[in-house]
């Protein structure tokens, strides 16, 4: 019983009373970050996807051939020529419909996942059309 008492007193003092209330704000606002985290949490994947997305395409835009060869062929030529332009904007067009997918999609993971590999496919081609020849 007087351990109860000693528990009671404890938890009116007023010192005490200003720690609790300030842990319980600190809560609701630690509550409130997450939430709006969750909510844009596409959105803040999706920048840094879309930045270097944006700079692979430059960098192919200055490196790549004017005529780009696509699917390499066991005798070393390439199946199909495009153009610089098009090699540059298919892929970055690509990783951003993946990107807008991904901002109207509830599940998040998948389809920036999907945007992240798709980054691959500028590597390939400035790869392929660098050292084939």
């Amino acid at each position: 019983m007087r351990n109860r008492r000693t528990q009671e007193s404890f938890l009116e003092k007023p010192w005490v009373q200003a720690v609790l209330n300030f842990f319980k704000k600190m809560a609701i606002v630690l509550g409130l970050t997450t939430k709006y985290a969750y909510k844009v949490r596409s959105l803040v994947l999706s920048i840094p996807v879309f930045i270097c997305a944006g700079a692979l395409a430059i960098r192919n835009a200055r490196l790549l051939p004017e005529y780009v060869g696509i699917n390499l062929l066991a005798s070393g030529e390439y199946q199909y020529l495009v153009t610089r332009g098009v090699a540059v904007l298919t892929p970055l067009a690509l990783t951003v419909l993946c990107l807008l997918l991904m901002l109207c999609s509830r599940k998040v993971l998948y389809p920036w996942l999907i945007s992240v590999f798709s980054l691959v496919l500028p590597l390939v081609i400035l790869l392929t059309n660098t050292f084939s020849n």
